[in-house]
């Protein structure tokens, strides 16, 4: 085994609420587009929040023949499109490489959410000859990873990730692995989710976990913010092509940044809550800042989890504190769920996107809806305007339910 190959990301897709593409997600994020709205998949004025950030505009008959489109879930239809439009940036083809040698590590954090509450009405109404034959593999998260297996062609290592919402993080860290200690050149990996049904809305609300600001959705979503008051649900799928330096070097292809740092832990504390201080994001960044062997000074920007929570964001706030000490007052942060809502098994991979193109671009992109600062969040949060700094290097949080914690350090690709 070898792991001292080194990984570069050659390719990126997305498919969020501000945004369905890479250029226009970006365009919307630093521009501070909120993308909360009313629901209008079904009726949610019987719930206590009657919003979240839907893909407004998606047809995926613009991307999928029509029959493939029917037998995914829209989770699934989102993991393939991102997926599609990371392989066509990173010009990836299976016909001019070994398909052998490339892999899929694609994560939901729940699945075909949609599938089982349709399929479930229909056992309802007419007992278990209405259900479909497509019921299960519609239904399964590891379903999109072998989904775009199969379309493309890519052989390689192929399975599913899932821990919640650090899921899009913990496939993107798996992929970095996998190709450091030679058991593929490419991956493909991110995250997808569809969770805005009447079961989804239904049980987040129950747990007293959404924002209910009804009155204004767009402003909903709020980390930091001392009145904030919970997280927006979003949807959406990020997917990334990461590949070995010197196979990218041999195809020629465009290098977006490195990917130096991964960080894995657990809380082993609470279903739901993270403990006091986030000693288990404390711990995560650090393993990523050892990995990369890079010093806290290093690091330009730190794309938080921030959902917008009363106790979430305190936490993050300590354990930035802790893990980067002074330097954390120089840090920029900024939480784009601001914008895009909660991508709940998406987020991770669509943050990391975030995180490449602050490198490329050299912005920060700002955390919206920050009006009343919050004593016990005084982090320099880049407040309601994108601000231009040059970024080295970037990192990436994500935090699930369950206490799984996941961190991503990116580097700027000089060609060295």
């Amino acid at each position: 085994m070898n792991g001292n190959r080194r990984v570069v990301v050659t390719g990126v897709g997305a498919l969020t609420p501000i945004g369905l593409g890479v250029d226009e997600f970006w365009k919307n994020l630093v521009a501070g587009k909120s993308g909360a709205g009313p629901v209008t998949y079904f009726d949610a004025s019987g719930y206590d929040t009657h919003f979240a950030c839907e893909l407004k505009g998606f047809n995926p008959t613009a991307y999928l023949d029509r029959k493939a489109a029917q037998r995914m879930d829209p989770f699934a239809q989102y993991a393939n499109i991102s997926a599609d439009l990371a392989i066509a940036d990173a010009k990836l083809s299976s016909k001019d490489m070994d398909g052998d040698r490339i892999g899929v590590v694609y994560g939901s954090g729940i699945g075909g959410m949609k599938t089982y509450d349709t399929q479930f009405n229909n056992y309802i109404q007419g007992g278990p000859g209405r259900i479909s034959p497509f019921f299960i593999p519609m239904l399964i998260p590891d379903i999109a990873s072998g989904q775009i297996s199969i379309k493309h062609g890519f052989k390689g290592p192929n399975y599913a990730t899932v821990s919640a919402c650090a899921t899009g993080s913990h496939a993107i860290g798996d992929a970095c692995r996998l190709i450091q200690y030679g058991d593929a050149d490419v991956i493909v990996c991110g995250g997808a989710e569809a969770p805005i049904t009447p079961m989804g809305l239904g049980g987040f609300n129950s747990m007293k976990a959404l924002s209910t600001r009804n009155d204004a959705p767009e402003k909903a979503s709020r980390p930091f913010d001392l009145n904030r008051d919970g997280f927006v649900m979003g949807e959406g799928g990020g997917t990334l092509v990461l590949e070995e330096l010197e196979s990218a070097r041999k195809r020629g292809v465009h290098i977006y940044c490195e990917l130096v740092g991964v960080g894995f832990t657990a809380d082993a504390h609470h279903m739901t809550a993270p403990p006091e201080g986030g000693e288990g994001a404390v711990r995560s960044m650090r393993r990523a800042l050892a990995d990369a062997g890079i010093t806290p000074e290093l690091v330009d920007y730190v794309n938080v989890h921030g959902t917008s929570t009363p106790l979430g964001d305190i936490s993050e706030t300590r354990a930035i504190k802790t893990t980067f000490g002074d330097h954390a007052r120089k840090l920029s942060i900024s939480s784009t769920k601001s914008m895009t809502g909660h991508l709940l098994g998406a987020a991770g991979a669509v943050e990391a996107i975030v995180a490449i193109l602050s490198i490329v671009h050299g912005i920060i992109p700002p955390t919206i809806n920050y009006e009343t600062p919050d004593p016990e969040c005084d982090l320099n949060c880049t407040p309601n305007s994108a601000v231009k700094r040059p970024v080295q290097y970037a990192m990436s949080n994500t935090f699930g339910f369950g206490g799984h914690n996941a961190t991503l350090l990116m580097r700027k690709f000089t060609g060295d």
